[in-house]
């Protein structure tokens, strides 16, 4: 769809998404000036609903480059960016305790989510090494900002420093790869940057490029919380607001391995037999680090941090499997994971955002007896935790399937580590499951309050859960 005004103007459709998240952001900074705030979570919901519906009437359509090459709109960047827009709609309804307690930032917040999208989709469509860079500051920015939003919280202030410093030190360190590989190929375009490789001028460049190949692994590993650079993983989760710790954990990691698998599959294919023994160890320490310190926590959104830590591992697995291939099975689980991964992680989060806001307890205790006085946060507590140990008839336990099956044709002994730490998960999937059924309450416990839009999100996120576990066909082969 395209709109000209003679020769000077001219719009394509293609960009609506980043456009329209860009405006929607800035408006919603002058709805701030209304007197009440309970205007701007509907207007957030139907916006986002608006832009879902645009990045859909992108498929399959006849795309073109932006930016002088940087950024291209394809079926592969419609696809990623379609989960992290479906992820923030259905986070959104948690942020109905900041309307109640009339929050005088509500504004902001929501300009910030929407501008971090404009990084995510950035980072997943991106054909430039520049434009990747522009995406991940400007996700990061808004998540240092957001982390440190309870300004009176200590831990949320610390989580806000944490976060930035060491983001600032990751991202210095992606950039300096970027440059280095800049100077053994002379290009930051991907498809450049793939025939460099391939068929080298010069031969005393190789060192440079090898090391810029390993500095940006290590800038893109520290944002999707890939060992060892997953250490400000639990601190800056737990100290940051619950509701901004969902979007943290989902749309950034979704963005981060959108952008993680583009760079391996189309920039460095001719480089595989350097980057693939990294990434196959990043993997197995992953998963090893990220079960191991779920299994050892007591704060439930620790172990969700922990869990978060190890499904990256699992997610790199997709990486080694892909072979530098962006569109095979592995390139199609990676997809599907995050879809499972991102609606299991937003249903558990909802569950202890509203747990936490009412008995002020963030620890397996505080689940104790929710099975009772309020059936509905416990049976989707249940399955959000089934579906991230990987369950089978939820959609994690296909996530899983799609990525092992792709890595166990020639990576069998990854796959059968990755099986043997899915055993560790079980350990701490099921322990907030023993705290709903089998603890009892506390004696002057009260139901914990669900509005109705809350209700119809949960449900609907457990459903869709149930949904892609019993009919993963659907969206298995979307790439």
């Amino acid at each position: 769809m395209t709109f000209a005004v003679g020769r000077t103007f001219l719009f394509e459709a293609h960009m609506t998404s980043i456009i329209l998240l860009s405006v929607f952001g800035i408006l919603n900074l002058f709805l701030g000036f209304l007197r009440s705030n309970k205007v701007l979570l509907p207007g957030a919901m139907l916006l986002l609903l608006a832009v879902f519906g645009a990045n859909y009437a992108d498929w399959n359509a006849e795309h073109a480059p932006y930016f002088n090459n940087m950024l291209v709109v394809d079926n592969y960047t419609v696809a990623f960016t379609g989960i992290v827009l479906l992820t923030t709609i259905v986070l959104l309804p948690f942020s109905r305790s900041y309307v109640v307690a009339g929050e005088q930032n509500l504004a902001e917040y929501y300009a910030l989510l929407l501008f971090s999208l404009v990084g995510a989709i950035m980072m997943v469509g991106y054909d430039h090494l520049l434009m990747l860079f522009v995406g991940i500051e400007i996700l990061s920015v808004c998540m240092y900002v957001l982390a440190g939003s309870r300004k009176r919280d200590s831990r949320s202030n610390e989580a806000a420093l944490k976060y930035f410093l060491m983001g600032a030190f990751a991202t210095g360190i992606l950039l300096f790869g970027i440059a280095l590989l800049y100077g053994a190929t002379g290009t930051f375009a991907l498809s450049q940057l793939a025939t460099a490789i391939a068929t080298p001028a010069n031969a005393s460049l190789q060192p440079m490029l090898y090391i810029g190949i390993l500095m940006m692994i290590i800038g893109i590993g520290f944002k999707v919380s890939a060992a060892p650079f997953h250490f400000w993983t639990p601190d800056v989760y737990e100290g940051t607001p619950t509701f901004f710790t969902a979007f943290m954990s989902t749309v950034v990691k979704t963005a981060g391995f959108g952008a993680f698998l583009k760079l391996l599959a189309v920039a460095l294919p001719a480089a595989q037999g350097f980057w693939m023994p990294t990434i196959q160890a990043m993997c197995a320490l992953t998963l090893l680090l990220g079960n191991v310190g779920a299994a050892a926590q007591t704060s439930t959104k620790r172990m969700l941090a922990y869990s978060s830590v190890s499904h990256a591992g699992y997610l790199l697995i997709g990486l080694v499997a892909s072979k530098g291939n962006l569109t095979g099975d592995a390139a199609n689980g990676i997809f599907f994971y995050s879809l499972a991964y991102s609606i299991a992680t937003i249903a558990a989060f909802g569950v202890v955002k509203l747990v936490v806001d009412h008995r002020q307890r963030d620890d397996y205790a505080g689940l104790n007896g929710l099975g009772r006085t309020n059936p509905l946060l416990a049976f989707v507590m249940t399955v959000a935790m089934l579906s991230l140990a990987g369950i089978p008839l939820t959609g994690g336990f296909f996530g899983k399937f799609f990525l092992l099956a792709a890595a166990g044709r020639e990576f069998i002994g990854l796959v059968v580590f990755a099986v043997i730490m899915s055993m560790v998960g079980l350990y701490y999937y099921l322990r907030p499951l023993i705290a709903m059924y089998l603890r009892p309450a506390e004696p002057d416990a009260t139901p914990v309050p669900v509005d109705g839009i809350q209700k119809v999100t949960l449900a609907f996120l457990a459903l869709l859960t149930i949904v892609l576990g019993i009919a993963p066909g659907f969206l298995s082969g979307i790439l």
